[in-house]
């Protein structure tokens, strides 16, 4: 009966009529000998209640009998909530998994873990808005500062240029009505990417003073020229980049002259590059050689030993066209036969693709790789805006535009067929004679100059010049641009396979291309008049511009397709070194292995 006492204490309730009757019926079940008359029994025995109380309960209603004090601290036990009473795990089980478990066990559910998953993602969150967002971000600037960086240069020659006025990749003095060109090809509009108005007097452009520009110190040797080519020639004024040829004595030799490139800070591939040039001395006189061209950034003109097995080659191909002379085992016969006497009729005298696609894997080269795991072609291709000349009876000023190829065809001859060979004025332009030698082959138009737009004997007006070209394979071409008109294009196609010297196609160079300009004079390029020249000699440029496809914008000389950082900086003294005049001999370096030449490990 105790345990009934305890319930009555620890539940506190009013007891009803009935619930008195069943308690009082069950009573008299339990002990025949207790009644309801009052005799003792075991129940009065077991009551907590004196008789006296007893006897006045019995006087007394129902409710007075079983009603509890409103406050629970007066019932006799403690009713505190957080009292702990040994039967509480009875009345209020943990269930979990659907089990009945003791609070004090350590368990996981996977409500658990759900839970616990969700707070994590939302740590994590929180850590990416707050931590990782604010540090990638500036990842990314930096990353785009070193972009910039190795676009202007600073990469190559380990010199941070300073940078003063306009020096925008377009420049600020471009005029409106300049910043787009309709395609020659495809009639599409286009945008420009790069220009220089040359509109800041007295800009000089020794190592490290220009983002673009660098005027080289050194004597242009590969060519025999007459000049020693110093920054001292170069420079800016009235709105126009001016280049001067004098009687100087410089490094032993007696003309300065100057030559200004943009190599390994400002490349592009593809596009329309345009010039506007007055030409030095006069359109009669024989001798000058100005020249507006651009080059493969893997190669650095006056930089012999970086050009050793480059120049001039554009080629993507394993085959007998990487070889040096372009033969193997005294085959093909046409290459052994159709050159010029002053190489005993060898066609080439070129030491081989030194970067080929024949390269054997392992060796040093600057990518990419095809995905048949052959390392992709590369060069040092040349294309020119301008070699400006004087010739023929009577003497006429003409501008030479070409592309430079390696490896040749049988005798230089490309296949310049009415469908890869369109001259728009036959009038004023035709074929070079000039068609190759051991060292290239020219694929080459000249064109009538405008006898006015020179420095002396006529309005000094200028001249635009320019070429358009799509490289590669496939639908690619070269248009060149001559006194603001089309002057000549040549298809991709007229530079395809040759099968007497089994050679493969020369694509249109795909490499990322650099700009030069120069004046100097050379009796490689034709005679020099010296007694009716006049000096100085004085080349003006009033502006260089690029324009591309919006849809095709490739501006940089590390475009992903063909990088050419790393290996740059790999051999960077051949880059920066005039006096290291070969690859092998001069900076001690090998080429790497020819798998047709060598074979491979």
């Amino acid at each position: 009966m105790s345990s009934v006492h305890r319930r009555v204490t620890s539940l506190p309730r009013k007891a009803s009529d009935a619930s008195l009757s069943s308690a009082a019926h069950f009573a008299t079940l339990e002990s025949p000998s207790a009644s309801i008359s009052g005799h003792t029994s075991t129940m009065e025995h077991d009551s907590p209640y004196s008789v006296a109380s007893r006897s006045q309960l019995s006087k007394a209603s129902i409710s007075s009998k079983y009603s509890l004090h409103a406050d629970p601290s007066t019932w006799g036990s403690n009713v505190s909530p957080q009292f702990v009473e040994p039967d509480d795990d009875l009345h209020n089980p943990t269930v979990k998994g659907g089990k009945v478990v003791d609070d004090m066990e350590l368990t996981w559910s996977t409500r658990g873990f759900a839970n616990l998953g969700c707070l994590a993602i939302l740590c994590m969150g929180l850590l990416a808005l707050f931590v990782g967002y604010p540090a990638i971000s500036f990842n990314q600037r930096m990353r785009d500062q070193e972009a910039a960086g190795k676009q202007l240069g600073i990469n190559a020659t380990g010199q941070v240029p300073v940078i003063t006025g306009n020096f925008a990749l377009v420049d600020a003095d471009t005029p409106e009505e300049a910043r787009t060109k309709t395609s020659l090809k495809d009639g599409q509009e286009w945008v420009l990417v790069f220009s220089d108005e040359f509109n800041t007097d007295g800009r000089t452009f020794w190592p490290g003073e220009d983002p673009y520009w660098e005027a080289v110190d050194l004597h242009y040797w590969a060519t025999n020229n007459m000049e020693w080519y110093s920054p001292e020639a170069v420079t800016t004024g009235g709105g126009h980049l001016i280049l001067t040829l004098e009687e100087k004595e410089t490094h032993d030799l007696h003309y300065q002259g100057g030559l200004i490139q943009t190599w390994n800070k400002l490349c592009f591939t593809g596009g329309y590059i345009e010039t506007s040039v007055q030409l030095p001395g006069v359109s009669n006189v024989v001798g000058l050689w100005p020249a507006v061209w651009t080059m493969g950034n893997l190669g650095r003109a006056g930089f012999g030993a970086s050009l050793e097995g480059m120049w001039p080659y554009s080629y993507d191909a394993c085959d007998v066209g990487t070889a040096p002379n372009q033969t193997i085992q005294g085959k093909p016969e046409a290459a052994l036969t159709s050159g010029w006497e002053d190489a005993n009729y060898a066609l080439s005298y070129l030491p081989g693709q030194k970067l080929s696609r024949c390269t054997c894997p392992g060796e040093s080269h600057p990518g990419p790789i095809h995905s048949d795991h052959t390392y992709v072609g590369r060069s040092a291709p040349e294309i020119d805006l301008i070699e400006a000349q004087v010739t023929g009876d009577p003497l006429t000023g003409q501008v030479s535009q070409s592309g430079q190829f390696a490896p040749f065809n049988e005798g230089y001859v490309w296949d310049n067929t009415t469908a890869n060979l369109i001259i728009y004025d036959e009038d004023i332009s035709v074929l070079n004679t000039y068609i190759g030698g051991k060292t290239q082959q020219a694929a080459s138009v000249v064109t009538n100059t405008d006898p006015n737009c020179y420095q002396l004997g006529g309005t000094a007006c200028f001249s635009v010049y320019g070429f358009e070209y799509k490289p590669g394979f496939d639908g690619a071409y070269i248009e060149w641009v001559s006194g603001n008109k089309p002057a000549w294009r040549l298809e991709g196609a007229g530079m395809g396979p040759d099968s007497a010297t089994e050679i493969s196609t020369r694509p249109i160079p795909q490499e990322p291309m650099y700009i030069l300009v120069n004046l100097g004079m050379s009796t490689n390029f034709g005679d020099v008049d010296l007694e009716h020249l006049t000096f100085p000699a004085i080349m003006l440029v009033d502006y260089i511009r690029v324009y591309q496809d919006p849809k095709n914008i490739n501006v940089g000389c590390e475009p992903p397709n063909f990088p050419t950082q790393d290996y740059i900086n790999t051999y960077i003294e051949a880059y920066t070194n005039p006096n290291l005049t070969t690859w092998r001999d001069d900076y001690h370096q090998t080429f790497p292995k020819n798998s047709l030449v060598n074979g491979c490990d």
